[in-house]
C-alpha cells in the first residue's frame, strides 16, 4: 500500500507507479487526475471554489461551485485544458501547515471551511501544482506528465457534504488509466451503456415512468412493465415453492417500538419514514424482517420444523436523498424478493449453500456471471465482537468447504450481522450489487425468538436474511440494460406480435392470441391501417422475441409464418407445431 511516506516523500510516484497495475497505484493516478481537473476548472473559471475530490469505484469526482452554469457540453473544453496542463510537466509538491495557517489561508472560502469542520488534526497537508493548490491528505503522483489517459464522464448536482439541507453544488466525474487501451475500452463501454440506459429503454418500450406530481423516487409501472414484472414474480414464486419456502405477508407500517427492539430506530432511523397514529409513533418498514419474526413467533415451532423458510415480495420504503436517486436503481419505494430462514445453528452451512445454489440457477437463467464478497462488521453494529467473529467465520467456512471463491468487504456488513453480497456482471462487463445472504443471531435474541429442541427445552434459532434479486426495481433496471431491452421469452412483456397482412386475416390472429393467453403467453396484434413493412419495422423496434405474419396461406392451412427479427428470416410452421413449440419453451421456465 502506498502511503504519504513512500508515495510522496520518497519520490517513487513516477515510472514506478505507472508500471504498477495494483489497485492502490490506480487510486493514486485517479486522485492526481482529480486535482488536474480542478486545476483546469480553476483556470477556466477563476472564481471556482472546491469542496472534495475523492477516488470512487467509478473513477473520481470533484465537488465545486462556480458562478457560471456548466453542462455536459463543457466537459470537452475542461478535458482539453487538462491535457494542456499535463503537458506542462508540472511538479506536484506537498507541504504541511498548521490548522490556524490553513484556516487563515482559506478564510474567504466557505467550501474549504466546510471541509475543515470534518478534520480534527492540527497538522494538515496541501498539494500544489503550478498555480493550483488544495487541502489534501494525498498521496499523488510526482509530476503531471504521468497523467495521460483520462476522460470526464458526466456532470451532476450534489448537496454540499451529502446533506439535503445544504446548497446544491456541481460535481464532475471522470476516469483515468495508465494504459491507453484500457481507457479506449472503458469509453466504448460507456457509449454502449448510454444505448442501454434503462431509463431511455423504459420510455421507448413503455415499461415504467416517473411523475414529480406524485413524488420523486416512486416508479409508476406501465402495462408492459407490469407484465414483465409479473412474469418475473411468477417465475420466482414457483422456484421458492419448489424449494420449500412458504409465502407470508407482513404489514407495511409497524409501531416504532418494534423498530426500537430491532435496532433499526437507533441505527437506521435516518433512512426511515415515521408518522403518528392515535398518539403513538409508527414507522413504515424499510425491511421485512420484523414482520417475519412475528409470524414465526405466532405458533409453537419444533426443531423438526426447521429450517422454516418464509418469503415475501415485500414493499419497503427508504428515505433516499434526492441527489442519489437514479431511475429504477435508486428509488424510495421498492419491492424485495425477500426471505427469512429460521434454522438451528447446525443447519446454517447447509442453508447458506442451498441459497447460493438458488442464486446460481437464477443467474444462469439470465446469462449473468457473478462474484461474491463477505462483508464484515460495520462501524454501526449491534452485538459483541465474539458474535461477529464467530458468525463471519461460519460464513467463510461454509464457502471454503464448498469451493466458492470470494472477496472481503471490510466494514460492509449489515448492522445486525455479516453477509455475503452477490455482485453480478452484465453483458458489457459492469458489476452490480444485487442479492445478499445475511446471518443474524442478534434479532432472534432481541425479539425472544425460540423453538422447542429435541430434549424439550427452548433454544434460539439463527435467522438468515436472504434476497436474490435485491429488489424487483433494481433487478429489472439491470436486466433491461443487460439485454438492451431484448428480454428473453420467459419475462418479455409481449412475447409474440401477430401481423395480419389484411383485414380477412385478423380473426385468425385473434384466435391465436386467445389461445396463447390460455398458455399465459402475452401477445399483441398489429392491424393498424399501415403498410405491412411499416408494421413489421414497428414490431421489430419493440424487441419482442417472436413476430408472426399471417396471410391467406396461413389462414387457409392453419399455419403461421414465424419471423426471426435478428436474422430477418422467415419459417413456416403449422399452428400445432407453433403451439407445441411455445409449450416446450414454457416448460423450460423453471429455476
Amino acid at each position: 500500500m502506498y502511503d504519504l511516506q513512500t508515495a510522496a516523500d520518497l519520490g517513487i510516484e513516477g515510472e514506478a507507479i505507472v508500471a504498477d497495475s495494483s489497485k492502490e497505484a490506480l487510486e493514486i493516478l485517479r486522485h492526481s487526475t482529480a486535482h488536474l481537473m480542478a486545476q483546469a476548472i480553476k483556470e477556466l473559471y477563476p472564481e471556482a471554489k472546491f469542496f472534495v475530490g475523492p477516488v470512487v469505484k467509478e473513477g473520481f469526482y470533484y465537488d465545486f461551485k462556480v458562478n457560471s452554469k456548466i453542462s455536459e457540453d463543457d466537459l470537452p473544453t475542461i478535458e482539453k485544458k487538462m491535457e494542456e496542463l499535463a503537458q506542462k510537466k508540472q511538479e506536484i509538491t506537498k507541504y504541511e501547515a498548521s490548522r490556524a495557517e490553513i484556516e487563515a489561508k482559506f478564510a474567504n472560502d466557505e467550501l474549504k471551511q466546510a471541509v475543515l469542520k470534518n478534520i480534527v488534526s492540527d497538522k494538515l497537508t496541501i498539494y500544489k501544482q503550478g498555480d493550483f493548490e488544495d487541502l489534501c491528505r494525498g498521496p499523488h503522483l510526482q509530476n503531471t506528465k504521468y497523467i495521460r489517459n483520462f476522460k470526464l464522464t458526466r456532470i451532476a448536482g450534489a448537496y454540499l457534504g451529502g446533506d439535503e439541507e445544504n446548497e446544491m453544488i456541481t460535481r464532475i466525474y471522470g476516469i483515468a488509466f495508465f494504459d491507453k487501451g484500457e481507457l479506449k475500452n472503458y469509453v466504448t463501454m460507456l457509449e454502449e451503456a448510454k444505448k442501454r440506459d434503462h431509463r431511455k429503454l423504459g420510455t421507448e418500450l413503455g415499461l415504467f415512468t416517473f411523475n414529480e406530481e406524485i413524488g420523486a423516487g416512486l416508479p409508476l409501472w406501465l402495462p408492459n412493465g407490469a407484465r414483465l414484472r409479473g412474469k418475473l414474480e411468477q417465475l420466482l414464486y414457483k422456484a421458492h415453492r419448489i424449494r420449500g419456502y412458504e409465502p407470508v405477508r407482513g404489514p407495511e407500517i409497524l409501531k416504532a417500538n418494534q423498530w426500537q427492539t430491532s435496532g433499526h430506530y437507533q441505527n437506521y432511523k435516518e433512512n426511515m419514514y415515521f408518522t403518528q397514529i392515535d398518539g403513538q409513533e409508527y414507522g413504515i418498514k424499510p425491511m421485512n424482517c420484523v414482520g417475519h419474526i412475528q409470524i414465526f413467533k405466532n405458533s409453537l415451532v419444533s426443531y423438526r420444523d426447521l429450517p422454516m423458510k418464509f418469503f415475501e415480495y415485500g414493499v419497503v420504503h427508504r428515505h433516499e436523498k434526492s441527489g442519489v436517486m437514479h431511475g429504477l436503481f435508486r428509488v424510495r419505494e421498492f419491492t424485495q424478493d425477500d426471505a427469512h430462514i429460521f434454522c438451528m445453528p447446525s443447519q446454517v452451512k447447509e442453508v447458506i449453500i442451498e441459497v447460493l445454489e438458488f442464486v446460481d440457477k437464477l443467474m444462469k437463467k439470465f446469462d449473468f456471471t457473478y462474484e461474491m464478497e463477505v462483508s464484515t462488521k460495520p462501524k454501526k453494529a449491534i452485538g459483541d465482537d465474539a458474535f461477529w467473529e464467530a458468525t463471519t467465520k461460519g460464513i467463510m467456512d461454509a464457502l471454503d468447504e464448498n469451493g466458492y471463491t470470494y472477496g472481503i468487504d471490510e466494514g460492509g456488513g449489515a448492522f445486525y450481522g455479516p453477509k455475503i453480497d452477490i455482485k453480478i456482471l452484465d453483458a458489457i462487463g459492469r458489476k452490480w450489487q444485487c442479492g445478499t445472504v445475511q446471518v443474524d443471531m442478534n434479532l432472534p435474541q432481541r425479539f425472544g425468538v425460540e423453538y422447542i429442541t429435541e430434549d424439550n427445552t427452548k433454544a434460539q434459532p439463527v435467522m438468515i436474511h436472504r434476497a436474490i434479486l435485491g429488489s424487483f426495481e433494481r433487478f429489472i433496471g439491470i436486466l433491461t440494460e443487460h439485454y438492451a431491452g431484448e428480454f428473453p421469452f420467459v419475462v418479455a412483456p409481449t412475447q409474440v406480435i401477430f401481423i395480419p397482412i389484411a383485414e380477412p386475416h385478423v380473426s385468425y390472429a385473434k384466435e391465436l392470441k386467445k389461445e396463447l393467453l390460455g398458455l399465459e403467453i402475452d401477445s399483441e396484434i398489429f392491424d393498424k391501417n399501415e403498410s405491412l413493412n411499416k408494421r413489421i419495422r414497428t414490431a421489430e423496434k419493440q424487441r419482442v422475441p417472436m413476430i408472426v405474419v399471417i396471410g391467406d396461406n396461413e389462414v387457409e392451412n392453419n399455419m403461421i409464418a414465424l419471423r426471426d427479427r435478428r436474422k430477418r428470416e422467415q419459417s413456416n410452421l403449422t399452428k400445432e407445431q407453433f403451439i407445441n413449440m411455445l409449450k416446450q419453451i414454457k416448460s423450460e421456465d423453471v429455476i
